[in-house]
């Protein structure tokens, strides 16, 4: 790991009272895999459907996925 990356969690563990092995860790365990999001939108598309009778679409679903990429990125619009 590169030293700016680990001084950069450094302070970020201390900012919070932790370690840097509790920030990776924490990020282990609250990080989706490409299969665990796949497999939650699917679930959620069910739940639409079968509770609200709503259908969501593949484009739909790609449009509020940029949408949301979009909200969340940094004032400068560069990817974090």
């Amino acid at each position: 790991m590169p030293a700016e990356v680990r001084d950069r969690l450094a302070v970020i563990a201390e900012s919070r009272g932790t370690s840097i092995r509790t920030l990776v860790q924490e990020f282990a365990e609250s990080t989706l895999t490409d299969e665990e999001r796949r497999e939650r939108a699917e679930r959620t598309r069910a739940y639409l459907a079968e509770h609200f009778g709503v259908e969501v679409s593949d484009e739909e679903s790609s449009a509020m996925g940029a949408r949301l990429r979009e909200a969340f990125l940094p004032a400068n619009g560069a990817a974090a």
